[in-house]
């Protein structure tokens, strides 16, 4: 039995169901009688849902829990549209028309980075509840350095309508100042893990105390370093999920490959001292170049400057990560262009021990599907997805996971202008791969083989056929 109806505007071809791992199960009808074909239960304002842990839980009944109904009730208090924007490409649509319950809250927390409705408290989270549930949960960290709500037009939007309720956290510290936050190297990306994995299980009681039940599917899904905590989560605490999608996410590992070993190369470009040839080298694509100015200028330093000084606080002590929104922030410190070096040498073992805290291993416990760009021009594909499907292989855990290619997509979708006849944009990926996901779990149906999935012709900016469907194969 399924929880929800089949998505049909999306292009997936899947082959005959086989017998998979154990742990992959079949999926149950709801007991609660919420599950796909039950009458919905509507909210009312006098609601209140309760967050077990939660300092903070504030719950608000709404005629519309998208970034549509939400962007037009009340700007600016149950999303933030500028967290997430620019991540999306410009023609993209979304599903809308939701009701439901929105919870915004936050869990007790020594840190101040996040400002969102001036609470100026981190560990805020987001929990959205439709009124039409289908019994199942999908459960998000934010990207980037970012906040609870970034998520919420790329995945948010496409699995309330669908009946999922949505929960996600800006994992405990954010903004460029995120490093600043904890003791030791390492402890601001170690509470990331903490923070998923805390409203994970608090999201689940707070159904159970409205529906009587906690969920009978939880799905894990992200993007960039949501993508890394999906990877994280289904190594670490496979009890927690039925499987997940990890979109692009960041590859952590203590002796590489892992953004230290080829962001300073691109410092190097940015200051001058390296080649084209030196960046292929270090494993940025070749028909990327369109995208390298825009990186350069926002990403490239401003990455390799907070990660290291997260996991290498001593290296440069003159040259913070960031403080500030200044003209300075993005640009490179020169220090880091020897990193890479530094990194390699018998001193950097501190650095080196840092990383092992929180790094990937590759040994899924649970159905996992990737997705990563070709041209990613932050996290390149040869260094990042390409390696962790080995080191899943490595683990013999390829049974449970596929690892879908992207021909022309990149980190973020909103660059779709700077090439639009060589990217596509991955949204629409994400959403073909998530039906999959449920398909293979809900329904034993496997998804397509592993592959790189071609770039139809067209215009990746205007062009329907790229902006609203992607077919994996099968």
């Amino acid at each position: 039995m399924r929880l929800r109806p089949r998505t049909t505007t999306l292009l997936v071809s899947l082959g005959t169901a086989a017998a998979l791992s154990l742990q992959v199960a079949p999926a149950a009808a709801h007991p609660g009688g919420h599950g796909h074909g039950s009458a919905p239960r509507p909210c009312t304002s006098s609601d209140v849902v309760s967050v077990p842990g939660a300092q903070r839980a504030d719950t608000a009944c709404l005629p519309d829990i998208t970034t549509a109904g939400l962007l037009t009730a009340a700007p600016g208090r149950y999303t933030d549209q500028t967290d997430w924007v620019t991540l999306h490409a410009p023609g993209t649509t979304n599903p809308s028309g939701v009701p439901g319950l929105q919870v915004d809250g936050y869990f007790p927390d020594t840190s101040s980075f996040n400002t969102t409705h001036g609470w100026n408290h981190d560990s805020q989270f987001v929990l959205r509840i439709p009124d039409d549930w289908n019994g199942g949960l999908v459960v998000s960290g934010a990207p980037g350095n970012r906040k609870q709500y970034a998520s919420d037009f790329l995945i948010s939007d496409f699995v309330l309508a669908q009946g999922f309720a949505y929960a996600s956290t800006d994992k405990g510290n954010n903004s460029p100042d995120f490093y600043r936050d904890g003791a030791q190297p390492a402890d601001a990306v170690a509470e990331w893990h903490e923070r998923v994995t805390q409203l994970a299980v608090a999201a689940k009681e707070a159904l159970r105390e409205r529906y009587g039940d906690r969920p009978d599917r939880t799905y894990m899904a992200g993007i960039s370093n949501g993508g890394y905590l999906v990877r994280w989560q289904l190594e670490n605490r496979p009890e927690l999920y039925d499987g997940g999608v990890d979109w692009e996410g960041t590859l952590l590992t203590p002796d590489g490959p892992n953004l230290f070993t080829y962001l300073p190369t691109a410092v190097r470009y940015s200051l001058g001292v390296a080649t084209k040839e030196d960046m292929y080298a270090a494993g940025f694509a070749r028909g990327s170049e369109a995208l390298w100015p825009y990186h350069q200028s926002f990403y490239w330093g401003l990455t390799q400057k907070i990660y290291r000084a997260e996991f290498d606080p001593a290296y440069d002590p003159a040259c913070p990560g960031a403080t500030a929104l200044t003209a300075t922030l993005f640009a490179p410190c020169a220090s880091d262009a020897q990193y890479d070096a530094w990194l390699a040498g018998p001193s950097s073992r501190p650095a080196h021990d840092a990383l092992a805290r929180i790094s990937l291993t590759g040994k899924i416990k649970k159905p996992l599907l990737t997705l990563h760009g070709t041209l990613d021009t932050l996290l390149p594909i040869s260094t990042d997805s390409d390696v962790y499907a080995q080191m899943i292989a490595d683990r013999h855990r390829d049974r449970l996971h596929r690892y879908y290619r992207i021909e022309g997509g990149n980190h973020v979708d909103s660059l779709m202008y700077l090439d639009p006849t060589h990217l596509r944009p991955m949204l629409p990926c994400f959403r073909t791969a998530f039906d999959a996901l449920t398909a293979w779990v809900e329904d034993r149906q496997d998804p397509p083989p592993s592959t790189t999935v071609p770039r139809p012709p067209g215009n990746g900016a205007t062009d329907p056929a790229l902006l609203d469907s992607c077919s994996l194969g099968g």
